[in-house]
């Protein structure tokens, strides 16, 4: 197991709690029930709420893990069927601006979500099917398990940015 996102966040993680031992089959639920938790998790609330901590509004955040399990879907995906195994990082900062997070409307956001998972599930499947190994220019050696701990990571703590957001803690 690569030591990237617990060294980063600690683990357990000091914000949300996620625990970084969790298995890739886990992780990989987690990330497939994205969809339905943040929809559960929107419903009847102010997508446009924002934290005073916080850069994005509610619904921002469910674009950004669209665009995070978009990005890492085609990573794996590419490395499965194409070799390309050498990523680039992304800043989030300029993806955020460039997409205008907090402008798409959540229900957008969610309907994309809800492909995006179903898409980052299948090329997780042909990773581990294939053996990827990726090569991040920032992470270094990034196996099938570590992708899959470090997105569900994001699934789970942008789930608990929403929630603080809307004033669930």
């Amino acid at each position: 197991m690569e030591r990237w996102g617990g060294d980063l966040y600690g683990d357990p993680c000091r914000e949300c709690g996620y625990a970084w031992s969790i298995t890739r089959a886990d992780a990989i639920a987690l990330v497939a029930a994205v969809p339905e938790r943040y929809a559960r998790l929107l419903d009847g609330q102010d997508a446009t709420a924002r934290h005073p901590e916080l850069g994005w509004t509610a619904g921002g955040y469910v674009s950004h893990v669209v665009d995070n399990l978009r990005i890492w879907a085609e990573r794996m995906a590419g490395a499965a069927l194409g070799r390309r195994c050498d990523v680039p990082g992304y800043d989030e900062k300029l993806l955020s601006a460039a997409r205008g997070y907090n402008l798409v409307p959540v229900s957008g956001s969610l309907w994309s979500l809800g492909h995006a998972a179903r898409q980052w599930v299948e090329a997780m499947d042909l990773a581990v099917t294939a053996g990827v190994v990726l090569q991040h220019a920032g992470r270094g050696h990034q196996e099938p398990d570590d992708i899959a701990r470090n997105n569900a990571h994001d699934v789970y703590h942008h789930a608990w940015d929403i929630r603080r957001t809307l004033g669930g803690g």
